[in-house]
């Protein structure tokens, strides 16, 4: 057998040619890309439909075979979405929406690195169009998806982690601590996917509770005239304590309400309501788990970025390169970070280093 002979490297599958002409070098990173990114991407783009607001998200009148269908919105939530309501709505979607379709493309290697000034100029697009977002959505917090107390919570627990993560993502990238920069973007993106997450979840629960043990809320009258599209005699004749409503003698009148998924858009939307805090915990939850799950499984990658991180720094000329950004070394006891390409610590020149291990 002859061992001199040259080995010659394996010709590239399909599949490598592809996520390589992306920039990506493991399979694995353009696996999630793909599947994570693409379905972030596919949510984002099925949503724009409801930047017409009259005519999808809140129509006027209801379909024509379907008299009390619901509309793009969870039923009922269109009543809120007048005055400050209806400027909420649309500045969130017209603002995160853009967002979420230009920051899948932000995470693609190949933009970065043979179109750097592209990904720097899509980036302040991102951080601008998702912090206008936030206005719109602190100004329907209180209705949005039922306005029960756990989904005010949850949303503005989301949205101040969301805002906190991109602040953070811009301070280091302004301290060229790039590994830094990427894992805060990272955790803000997945931490704001967690509304498509929470939306399975709560139709899932939505189904089971309801065959198992079905909810009950209680709903003012004025909502359900929203819902049937000012039908005074149909709701009346499903809740005929809403007459006082309708008479002016109570305006505020509330009643009762068996959520039932697949049914009217009154049951339709007590079952939702009724899920949607839960599961917005929930997902919440599991994508911060994601977040840092992927960021331990992606360690080399990071430590490839703090490495190009020390050489701008010190090109830069700053006091601490590899270390300028929100490190751990910086915030707290953590090992001091090892340079391979300049053979010190961060934080500690060399000669302090060699005379401490002689001492």
């Amino acid at each position: 057998m002859d061992t001199d002979k040259p080995e010659i490297a394996p010709f590239p599958t399909r599949l490598q040619r592809i996520y390589r002409s992306l920039g990506f070098n493991k399979r694995y990173n353009f696996i999630l890309w793909f599947l994570f990114g693409g379905t972030f991407l596919a949510f984002a783009l099925s949503r724009f439909i409801y930047l017409d607001f009259d005519g999808r998200l809140c129509p006027s009148e209801p379909p024509t075979d379907k008299p009390f269908a619901s509309r793009g919105a969870v039923p009922g939530e269109c009543y809120y979405y007048h005055g400050i309501g209806k400027a909420g709505i649309i500045i969130h979607l017209a603002g995160i929406l853009p967002a979420a379709v230009l920051v899948v493309f932000q995470f693609l290697p190949v933009i970065r690195r043979r179109a750097l000034i592209v990904h720097r100029i899509n980036g302040y697009v991102v951080l601008l169009l998702s912090t206008v977002s936030l206005l719109g959505v602190f100004m329907i917090a209180k209705h949005t998806f039922g306005g029960t107390l756990e989904m005010q919570t949850v949303t503005g627990t989301a949205s101040t982690m969301f805002f906190a993560c991109m602040a953070i993502s811009y301070f280091n990238i302004k301290k060229l601590q790039l590994e830094q920069h990427r894992a805060w973007m990272l955790r803000g993106w997945i931490i704001a996917a967690h509304v498509a997450t929470m939306r399975i979840i709560g139709f899932i629960m939505a189904r089971v509770t309801s065959l198992t043990d079905p909810p009950y809320t209680t709903t003012p009258c004025a909502v359900l005239d929203s819902m049937f599209y000012h039908n005074e005699s149909a709701v009346q004749a499903l809740y005929p304590d809403c007459a006082g409503f309708y008479t002016g003698q109570t305006p505020d009148q509330r009643v009762i309400i068996r959520g039932t998924p697949g049914g009217r858009p009154d049951e339709i939307a007590a079952s939702l309501n009724s899920a949607f805090g839960a599961s917005a915990w929930l997902a919440l939850l599991l994508h911060v788990i994601a977040a840092e799950l992927y960021l331990r499984l992606t360690s080399a990658e990071s430590e490839r970025l703090r490495r190009v991180s020390y050489r701008w720094q010190l090109e830069a000329g700053m006091k601490d390169p590899g270390n300028e950004g929100l490190t751990a070394q910086r915030l707290g006891d953590a090992e001091p970070w090892i340079s391979d390409d300049a053979e010190t610590l961060c934080g500690e020149p060399a000669s302090s280093r060699t005379s401490r291990d002689n001492s």
